[in-house]
């Protein structure tokens, strides 16, 4: 159920009579929350082998809670969840409530609170409830196409062997530019809200071009600022270019050529990255993906479209048709 379509229907149970109240609390009690979460990822499930994709199989008893099917080609036995990022983790119960949590933007601790789980067995849910999401990015602009870089400071949390010396906690990195302390990424974007991002390892040609090439159309206007770069890039592809010269107050061009539209995006993405302390960089990836995903679907999010993107089955519910 849509977020909306829930607080319509939770608005009207103060309408309800004794009797319909008491029935309704009867059949919620009733529900249990792990084979709610079972017969909802079997009735989603297009059943095929995960090994040869064959469409031929028959059942073959239960596993952890979920009918167990065997391919009739090759005699793989799978479930619902065989071969995608879930496949093996426990507490199916709290799946929807993790979902929610990755929906509100909750900590690792927070998140682990909220569903009654270890803090490890969150931080490992999160990042394999985001590895599709952070798959999932557009693959085709056009239009006009805005694209700027945003730097995130280089994180070796986590890790116990560090190449550098220890940073004193707090310390801020005031370096901008591609050196050891600094990731970027360039974050494109189109006036219909498709967005791509890229890690780079340097903001030169021979970097940059690749990625865009693949996902620019050609008969797109390419918005940038006036960085020497991107222009070059966009007469290597051979799209026309529009670049903003903020240096000289110049933020707009014949009142639509501007890049305001992703500056505003990685303004939300760093404001919303705050709340984590600092990010591993191994893991900035599955951070930038998870932003999109929430961009996407925007207030139209719900725990059961979370749980779809997690599984890859998030295009039965896609909004957007550049993804």
């Amino acid at each position: 159920m849509k977020v909306s379509d829930f607080r319509e229907w939770f608005e009207k149970i103060s309408q309800l009579s004794r009797g319909q109240k008491e029935q309704a609390r009867h059949c919620l009690s009733e529900v249990k929350p792990q084979a709610a979460v079972a017969k909802y990822l079997e009735d989603s499930f297009e059943p095929n082998c995960p090994v040869c994709q064959a469409d031929r199989f028959y059942r073959w008893g239960h596993q952890a809670g979920l009918q167990r099917f065997r391919c009739c080609a090759c005699k793989h036995t799978f479930t619902a969840i065989s071969g995608t990022p879930l496949a093996r983790l426990r507490h199916k119960e709290q799946w929807l409530n993790y979902s929610a949590a990755l929906i509100e933007g909750l900590t690792v601790r927070a998140s682990a609170k909220q569903c009654g789980i270890d803090k490890n067995t969150s931080f490992r849910w999160r990042h394999r409830f985001l590895t599709l999401p952070a798959a999932t990015k557009a693959n085709h602009l056009q239009g006009i196409i805005e694209a700027d870089e945003t730097f995130f400071p280089s994180s070796c949390k986590g890790q116990r062997h560090l190449n550098r010396p220890p940073r004193k906690r707090g310390k801020q990195i005031h370096a901008r530019g591609t050196g050891k302390d600094q990731v970027p990424v360039l974050v494109v974007r189109d006036r219909s809200g498709a967005t791509a991002d890229f890690m780079l390892n340097a903001l030169d040609k021979k970097t940059i071009e690749p990625p865009l090439r693949t996902i620019l159309a050609k008969d797109a206007i390419f918005c940038s600022d006036g960085a020497a770069v991107y222009r070059s890039v966009a007469h290597s592809l051979g799209i026309t270019h529009r670049p903003v010269n903020l240096s000289a107050g110049i933020r707009v061009i014949a009142g639509v050529y501007h890049i305001q539209n992703v500056n505003a995006y990685d303004s939300r993405l760093k404001q919303w990255m705050k709340r984590f302390h600092g990010v591993a960089t191994k893991y900035l990836g599955n951070y930038l993906g998870w932003r999109r995903w929430l961009e996407r679907w925007g207030e139209h999010n719900s725990p059961i479209v979370g749980l779809q993107a997690a599984l890859g089955r998030e295009n039965q519910f896609q909004l957007l048709t550049q993804t």
